[in-house]
């Protein structure tokens, strides 16, 4: 790196340090080389932090991975195909149409405004919670942001479909091969500890429900370089170390425009950027943030703590990250 980009380097870490201190590290790989990576706020390369929703996008490439080993038979398959102990009630017609493509795009219909989160945590069945709340008005394929309990529904189809914990299967089928190590689940017993696990410096593993079956739309805890291998995976069109890892055509699928949430383009539980560009993005709350510039081969990883007023991660990467590392190697 030349000494203009050192120079650079030290200014963005100034900007770090002053203007976005929740984050706890960043790498920016580009054409799958590291071209810099660091850490803040105590943390180090070995600490894993909870990504909040960007455990979506994780779940997303295990529905791929499931459809193309042949557990699920196509996205059209309906939700409750996978629940048939499910009891309908009575005038109940909407949910019966629900697809696992709706899940997946945000455009399933629920009958809540806003999701009861302490309502559905104090259950004994997280998935037969979020089973009662889908249905309702359906308004064709109208946008609704399932932060939590909704999207868990897909963890329990991924349990019944494969015969395997979400955690065990995301080892075998991914994990482990892109050498990712979850240790082991987490089991947090009331609010307390619920409300503690985001700010644990040393949290590790992935949430369960009481059932056991773990969290879809939130819960999994990464390294910043464990994100950036799952960016440059997608970069790579699936394959690591010459074996596709995930079916090239899912992910090609899962970061084309499905449906839009505000401002931005939604894919398969990833956020489309810039479509044109092909820019994309696995994001979670506070600013943790797997950010893939396929034109320019980068992959931006990035984990932060929650704090209130967080900013916006995207904009670091658009007005500092990528200018400074955009025309090296």
């Amino acid at each position: 790196m030349n000494h203009i980009n050192q120079r650079k380097k030290i200014w963005l870490e100034k900007i770090i340090n002053s203007s976005y201190n929740n984050i706890i590290g960043i790498i920016v790989l580009k054409n799958g080389e590291t071209l810099y990576e660091n850490y803040y706020n105590g943390y180090t390369a070995n600490n894993t932090s909870h990504v909040f929703s960007v455990t979506k996008s994780i779940i997303s490439i295990l529905i791929g991975i499931a459809i193309d080993k042949g557990y699920i038979k196509n996205i059209n398959q309906k939700v409750l195909d996978f629940f048939p102990d499910y009891t309908v009630k009575r005038g109940e017609k909407t949910i019966q149409s629900v697809t696992i493509k709706d899940m997946l795009t945000m455009t399933a219909p629920y009958k809540c405004k806003s999701e009861p989160y302490a309502k559905v945590f104090a259950s004994d069945n997280w998935i037969k919670a979020g089973l009662d709340l889908l249905g309702g008005k359906r308004q064709n394929a109208e946008f609704r942001y399932s932060p939590i309990v909704g999207t868990h529904i897909l963890s329990g189809i991924l349990v019944k479909a494969t015969g395997q914990s979400v955690l065990n299967f995301a080892r075998e089928n991914l994990f482990s091969p892109l050498e990712i190590n979850v240790g082991h689940n987490v089991v947090l017993p009331n609010k307390e500890e619920h409300l503690a696990f985001p700010k644990d410096k040393n949290v590790s593993g992935w949430v369960v429900d009481p059932e056991g079956i773990n969290t879809a739309g939130w819960g999994l805890t990464l390294t910043p370089m464990d994100m950036a291998k799952i960016g440059q995976l997608y970069l790579s069109n699936g394959i690591w170390k010459d074996k596709q890892i995930i079916p090239a055509w899912w992910i090609d699928e899962s970061i084309k425009e499905h449906s839009r949430g505000g401002k931005l383009a939604y894919g398969y539980l990833w956020w489309i950027i810039d479509d044109k560009e092909h820019i994309y993005a696995a994001l979670g709350q506070g600013g943790n943030a797997i950010y893939v510039n396929t034109k320019k081969k980068m992959v931006v990883s990035i984990a932060s703590i929650l704090k209130p007023y967080a900013k916006d991660s995207l904009k670091l990467i658009k007005d500092y990250i990528e200018p400074i590392f955009e025309n090296c190697v």
